[in-house]
């Protein structure tokens, strides 16, 4: 995991979980979203940018769509297992520079911030608590 999204996932820790399933919902399809626009915008700049933006954006909206929160269309992830992804999509997205080979433009800084972001806001999270499975008592 890059330094700047383990040095948030910590910097949060200690932090209220203030974000509601519904808010943290409305924040990932506007995360996708500006994912989608910045590849518009940086196609005549750099491709590689925006092709990391389609990606990135991507990925967000899948695991949107298929999260079992307010917002999500077909509920086939947990919103703990949710939590974990994003997790993921967080270091991925502040990867993506040095993966496709823009780490030296300017794009890079984009990239960066968005996937802090994606570390802060699941840091930020109200999850569910873990379920605890009941021990099944069978009949002697």
């Amino acid at each position: 995991m890059p330094i700047l999204n383990s040095a948030v996932q910590i910097a949060t820790k200690p932090f209220p979980k203030a974000i509601s399933p519904k808010a943290h919902a409305i924040f990932d399809y506007l995360t996708a979203g500006s994912f989608f626009m910045s590849a518009a915008w940086f196609w005549g700049r750099s491709k590689r940018a925006a092709i990391a933006s389609l990606i990135s954006g991507g990925a967000e909206l899948a695991v949107s769509l298929l999260t079992d929160y307010p917002g999500g269309v077909k509920k086939v992830i947990s919103f703990r297992t949710h939590r974990e992804i994003d997790f993921g999509l967080g270091a991925m997205t502040a990867t993506m520079p040095e993966f496709l080979a823009f780490k030296d433009e300017d794009e890079r800084k984009f990239f960066l911030a968005q996937g802090a972001l994606i570390t802060a806001l699941s840091g930020l999270t109200k999850f569910p608590e873990k379920r605890v499975r009941a021990e099944r008592k069978y009949a002697a």
